[in-house]
């Protein structure tokens, strides 16, 4: 597997390889002892999310003690995937990245504990998959505004076009980072 930095902290994109012929081919998408070494615990959850072109999810995140590591992929479909690093004492603190990850380039993303987490379906039917290595808790679940000057995240909207995105009820009126004001470190 071929593990790309970001331009964000402990965060990466993760290519497995691909054993191809004119059959198809095999891959090798989770290795524990890889995944191990970036931090990733091991997956406690599975989830997918279908999603209709110009569908926002996020931004998320889940507070300690069951905060989430996720690796998450592109399964049928595209979208932006986006992080934000909200860790206080990470050299990138609210720094942003985004990647394309669609079925065809294979690519994954390793979203560390303390990121804020999104997307932006490109097409519709789009099947997101997400490993987690903790529990889902409803209780801690907090969402920052997807639109946040502050962070100030390019979702590529009108390269796309989208001219306004869908959202969830609880995304439109989730607060700005400032008025959430949580508080991750790295390394927990």
């Amino acid at each position: 597997m071929n593990v790309i930095e970001t331009s964000v902290a402990d965060c990466f994109v993760l290519e497995p390889k691909k054993f191809g012929d004119n059959r198809g081919y095999f891959s090798p998408y989770y290795i524990s002892a890889n995944n191990d070494k970036l931090g990733f615990q091991g997956v406690v959850q599975a989830n997918r999310s279908l999603s209709s072109k110009g569908i926002l999810r996020g931004l998320h995140i889940q507070q300690d003690p069951k905060c989430q590591t996720k690796i998450v992929e592109c399964l049928s479909g595209a979208v932006l995937d986006v992080v934000v690093d909200i860790r206080e004492d990470s050299p990138t603190y609210k720094k942003w990245y985004s990647t394309i990850l669609t079925p065809e380039n294979g690519r994954q993303l390793l979203v560390p504990r303390g990121f804020l987490h999104g997307f932006v379906s490109l097409e519709d039917n789009t099947l997101f998959h997400y490993l987690v290595d903790n529990d889902y808790a409803p209780e801690l679940e907090q969402a920052v505004l997807w639109s946040d000057p502050e962070i100030g995240i390019d979702w590529q909207l009108e390269k796309y076009g989208i001219e306004e995105p869908s959202l969830s009820d609880k995304d439109k009126v989730a607060p700005t980072l400032k008025l959430l004001n949580p508080s991750f470190k790295r390394g927990k």
